[in-house]
């Protein structure tokens, strides 16, 4: 049996049907007990979180109710009453809670040296991600210190993948998806950091130092400090153009804006948000929902035969674009996708890629799925 808080409160048994747990209290009681890690939780403490300062006639034997109650949706033996309150009791065979394997993950990727494998690590940690810890309880104080460890973990390891990718090369479509965490979390040196290497790695020093700037004009605003000496020293270097920050990129180097094998036949997609050719596709981006965006990849990690990376964030307002770059790619060996700086030709290559990598024609594929970075050329 599966026990998942990395989203909202969900059970699934062996085969991977979802377990119904009914009754809000009850679900509220199986919250409480994950929790604290499958520890014991005293009773007079589980009273207090599911009825507050409200309690029934008989809150021991409420109590005992809701119990039962979860007893039968999990099972009898996963429920143990252990003094002072009630624990839960996992199957070392086979059960498991989504955060735990979260942090499995993590510690086995953080010690793998090839960036790209360390990255793929990451992703499928994230991947288990389906919405903010404990998104059903939000509001219940029971849950919120372990639902804030756990956010905060979560984007501490964003910013691992992120500096992993940096490492093995996905400069250019890193910069855009970090646009949009930056944004998010403005106040992450770290964050900041590694969207600088990638800005400047793509020939943009001037967004680089802007992004700096941007960042320390917040926390003298916001905090009345300064950026840490290591980020300070980060942007020196991008001031004197240090060679070592724009690094080869790690295994292969594949061109990200023009992507694949010449042939005699070559559609054109137009990404800039100007009204399309006439056989051309036009995708510009539409603008995004206003509401919190799941930020966790849905990619599955890359085979042996691609080097396509990861996203950290979505791909939002491009299903026809996509659709219209599938049809393409079904009659044309060549696409190019054309706009302005900025538009998201490099995120609907990836995204369009990705979808030939994992469709139904990936056989085809002989020869992988591969990107194709080239590097900012300076004076």
């Amino acid at each position: 049996m599966r026990f998942g808080v990395l989203g909202p409160l969900a059970v699934w048994d062996g085969e991977g049907r979802e377990v119904r747990v009914p009754e809000a209290k009850v679900r509220a009681l199986l919250a409480d007990l994950l929790a604290d890690d499958g520890g014991p939780v005293s009773a007079d403490r589980l009273i207090h979180d599911l009825w507050g300062d409200a309690p029934p006639g008989r809150p021991t034997g409420a109590l005992q109710a809701k119990v039962s109650q979860l007893r039968r949706a999990i099972g009898r033996d996963r429920v143990v009453r252990q003094p002072p309150g009630y624990r839960l009791r996992f199957d070392d065979g086979g059960d498991e809670v989504d955060a735990v394997r979260f942090r499995a993950l993590v510690t086995r990727a953080r010690p793998v040296q090839d960036p790209r494998a360390r990255a793929a690590l990451l992703t499928e940690a994230l991947e288990l991600w389906r919405g903010p810890a404990y998104a059903d309880f939000a509001d219940a104080p029971f849950v919120r210190a372990a639902a804030q460890r756990l956010a905060e973990q979560r984007l501490s390891v964003l910013e691992e993948q992120a500096q992993a990718r940096l490492e093995a090369g996905d400069h250019a479509l890193l910069a855009g998806e970090l646009a949009d965490l930056v944004a998010l979390h403005p106040l992450r040196e770290r964050l900041v950091g590694v969207r600088m290497r990638a800005l400047y790695a793509t020939g943009r020093q001037s967004e680089a130092l802007a992004s700096y700037e941007d960042l320390r004009a917040r926390l003298a605003e916001e905090l009345g400090i300064d950026p840490s000496p290591e980020l300070a020293a980060l942007h020196g270097a991008v001031l004197r153009q240090e060679p070592g920050l724009s690094a080869e990129p790690y295994g292969y180097g594949y061109e990200y804006e023009y992507g694949y094998r010449a042939s005699t036949q070559a559609s054109t997609v137009n990404t800039a948000p100007t009204p399309p050719a006439t056989h051309g596709v036009n995708t510009a981006p539409t603008p995004p929902a206003t509401h919190a965006v799941n930020t966790a990849p849905t990619t599955t990690a890359p085979p042996s035969h691609s080097n396509l990376p990861a996203p950290l964030t979505p791909l939002v307002g491009r299903r026809q674009a996509l659709a219209d770059l599938s049809q393409l790619l079904a009659n044309a060996r060549l696409v190019t996708l054309t706009g302005p700086g900025g538009v998201g030709k490099t995120r609907l290559a990836v995204a369009a890629a990705t979808a030939e990598r994992d469709g139904e024609q990936a056989g085809e594929l002989a020869d992988g799925t591969w990107l194709v970075e080239f590097s900012g050329i300076r004076a």
